[in-house]
């Protein structure tokens, strides 16, 4: 009996090692495991959070609960089994505001569409990097202009979260002002932004998931959020949002959608670059300053998630740096990414939780993030004025027109112009220009709802 459950077990361990070259990577399957649990923690805000960033969007909350976990199933799996890396992926953040706030609730596109888009960016996602021409595209936007799209959307996504938790309001006299003060719900806001603040300084392991809870909880405690009326429940249905995304794919066909599509593109094409490339750093992947083939093979379990994610309802995904916390427990291989795709399995029946997490509650959330993306600004260069002064208009006008697409829309179309002005119009890549005669179409072309 013994000896069978030992060639079991020599068959079970010969499996992972083969699958995943876990002692070749230097690792232990508990210590993978460790990995996953500590990079699901990290990361499992977002199961709470874009329910209610889409619900904001009209969107129902239930489906959008089990969309967003079974891509993370699905992108944590295609990472796993296809490139071997100990990367999370799910619905990211910043795509999803756009989605909601500017492409929505800006644009007054219905959701349906504005999913039909996604699948048309994640399926032009999968394209370039089957192709191999993803170089092409990076280096026709310069460097300037990428960092500043990351530092817009991160205004962006700060500015959103503190109009979501009342700290600034709308003024007659200057368009916004800072709130009274009168309204508990804003010192919840006030609490939880403290809290998780911090618990990052600190640097404790989890920290976003866990000023959440502490938040969702003080809102319970002092009545200000209801209790739910239980924890675990059955799966919500799918329905409301499964499959919308092919069935609505004929509207896309529009100069409006064509800027949504290749805003939903640009953004996850370098959010998931750059942060795949600097995960592969902290993990020792990079070798000689040389991107191993497998960078080439996360892109593409990125895209088979994002195109999952558009048919289940979701909107693009992301691979998320809070794999860096699982990578410093240890996390050397796909296994990691095995973990947390269980975890986003057993997620599935707790969304009566999703009751307790308020507006109020992910606010906090939303600045912390965007100012996590406010780094990029760093790697701007302002002496070069002909192409600085384009990232500036990005960054300017991202959040002050409160649209993603207005803001990027000043910025690549000032590109083009300063770059001939200062007679170097020939180094403009043709992709450049193809997108700012896009951009200007939207300008003209774009009709805003009446504010809400």
């Amino acid at each position: 009996m013994d000896k069978d459950i030992d060639i079991v077990t020599e068959i079970r361990t010969n499996w992972f090692e083969r699958q995943f070259k876990i002692k070749e990577s230097g690792s232990t399957i508990k210590t993978e495991i460790i990995a996953g649990i500590t990079t699901f923690i990290a990361m499992s805000y977002i199961l709470f959070v874009n329910p209610t960033i889409l619900g904001d969007a009209g969107l129902d909350k239930g489906a959008v609960f089990v969309a967003t976990a079974l891509t993370g199933v699905v992108g944590c799996l295609a990472m796993a089994f296809i490139a071997n890396y100990p990367i999370a992926v799910a619905p990211g953040l910043g795509s999803n505001a756009f989605f909601a706030y500017s492409v929505i609730l800006g644009m007054g596109i219905p959701w349906q569409t504005a999913l039909a888009g996604v699948f048309v960016a994640s399926l032009l996602f999968m394209l370039v990097t089957v192709l191999r021409v993803r170089e092409v595209v990076i280096n026709a936007i310069p460097a300037n202009l990428k960092a500043a799209m990351a530092v817009g959307i991160g205004l962006f996504i700060a500015f959103t979260g503190l109009k979501q938790g009342g700290i600034v309001v709308g003024s007659a006299k200057s368009f916004v002002t800072i709130t009274s003060w009168s309204d508990p719900h804003v010192w919840l806001t006030v609490f939880g932004l403290i809290v998780t603040v911090a618990l990052l300084a600190r640097k404790v392991p989890g920290a976003l998931f866990i000023g959440l809870a502490a938040t969702a909880i003080m809102g319970v405690i002092t009545g200000l959020i209801a209790m739910p009326h239980s924890i675990i429940a059955s799966i919500p249905s799918l329905t409301p949002t499964l499959g919308v995304s092919i069935v609505n794919i004929h509207n896309v066909f529009n100069v409006q959608m064509a800027v949504v599509i290749l805003v939903f593109f640009f953004s996850v094409f370098f959010d998931t670059t750059g942060t795949v490339i600097g995960l592969a750093q902290q993990a020792g992947f990079i070798k000689d300053n040389k991107m191993p083939k497998e960078v080439g093979k996360a892109l593409f379990a990125d895209s088979t998630s994002m195109i999952a994610g558009a048919v289940f309802g979701s909107t693009p995904t992301a691979c998320y740096i809070e794999s860096s916390t699982g990578i410093a427990a240890g996390g050397r291989t796909g296994f990691t990414a095995v973990v947390v795709a269980i975890m986003f399995v057993l997620s599935l029946f707790f969304s009566p939780l999703l009751a307790v997490v308020t507006s109020q509650v992910t606010a906090p959330i939303l600045i912390i993030v965007g100012s996590f993306m406010m780094k990029s600004i760093a790697n701007i260069d302002w002496s070069e004025f002909e192409t600085s002064f384009a990232a500036f208009m990005i960054i300017l006008c991202v959040p002050l027109t409160y649209n993603i697409s207005y803001g990027l829309a000043f910025g690549l179309i000032t590109y083009p112009i300063t770059m001939i002005a200062a007679g170097k119009g020939k180094k403009v890549h043709p992709i450049m220009y193809v997108a700012a005669l896009l951009f200007l179409l939207l300008l003209f072309t774009m009709h805003e709802l009446p504010a809400k």
